[in-house]
């Protein structure tokens, strides 16, 4: 599918990250990074595993803490959070895990019904009911709703993952490695997938992946981490319009294999 256009804000950025610094004993991971997510937006992080991607998004959800730095989400400072604070922040945020991250004891259903239940007291039957219909109609697996993990494919994990996060109309997106392990026409599905919710539930996003394939059809701006800073910043073309040695390989491999 052909990625429509974006109504982005760009008046309005939902994420604000200055001076950023994580470091895991010796090791630097990032390095002093800078970067704004606006409102209605699709961001790729990209770069290769290990380049602290994944612990990017964990810090902006408050899973991990910065050395240094300032993060602002939703107009709030995370390291100010009290603990009942930031969970109430974290409600706002979707956060699709790379594993899917489901109960394998449950049902879909179950799966679904569980966001509900703990974050929205006195919620109804019927309104638990429409919630899950609803989202599980806008990921394309009403058949599911019955079903085990178990029963799943891979790519009906994955979709399944991101309809419980979009149960709880987060307004931001944090996709971790959302086509890793997937073959390619599942891929397409799930790049498919993150654009509609962006469309459908007018989400700002950051998708974080180190597969070109998914940046080209997802992204409105690319960031490419390498080395722990943002070294290259713009749409696809622009980040890989350079003979940089960092970049360039990067770009075979994914398309000349």
């Amino acid at each position: 599918m052909e990625k429509g256009k974006a109504n982005i804000d760009y008046n309005n950025a939902v994420i604000r990250i200055h001076g950023l610094e994580k470091a895991f004993d010796d090791y630097e991971v990032l390095r002093g990074i800078d970067l704004e997510l606006f409102q209605g937006e699709n961001l790729v992080v990209l770069g290769r595993s290990g380049t602290g991607k994944s612990v990017l998004i964990k810090i902006i959800s408050g899973l991990l803490s910065p050395d240094k730095g300032k993060v602002e989400v939703l107009g709030e400072d995370i390291s100010k959070l009290n603990d009942r604070e930031l969970q109430a922040l974290r409600i706002r945020i979707g956060f699709s895990f790379q594993n899917s991250a489901l109960y394998d004891s449950m049902t879909v259903r179950k799966n679904l019904e569980f966001p509900l239940v703990r974050n929205r007291k006195g919620i109804t039957r019927k309104e638990i009911d429409t919630n899950v219909e609803s989202v599980l109609e806008a990921v394309g697996l009403s058949q599911t709703i019955n079903q085990m993990p178990s029963e799943l494919s891979g790519g009906q994990r994955k979709r399944i993952g991101i309809a419980r996060t979009l149960i709880l109309n987060p307004e931001i997106m944090l996709y971790d490695e959302p086509t890793a392990g997937l073959d390619p026409i599942t891929c397409i599905e799930i790049n498919d997938l993150i654009n509609e919710v962006q469309q459908r539930y007018n989400t700002s996003s950051i998708i974080i992946t180190h597969d070109l394939t998914c940046a080209k059809s997802t992204g409105d701006r690319i960031a490419m981490l390498l080395e722990g800073q943002f070294q290259r910043e713009g749409t696809f073309e622009q980040v890989f319009d350079t003979n940089d040695s960092r970049v360039k390989p990067f770009f075979d491999y994914n398309f000349i294999k």
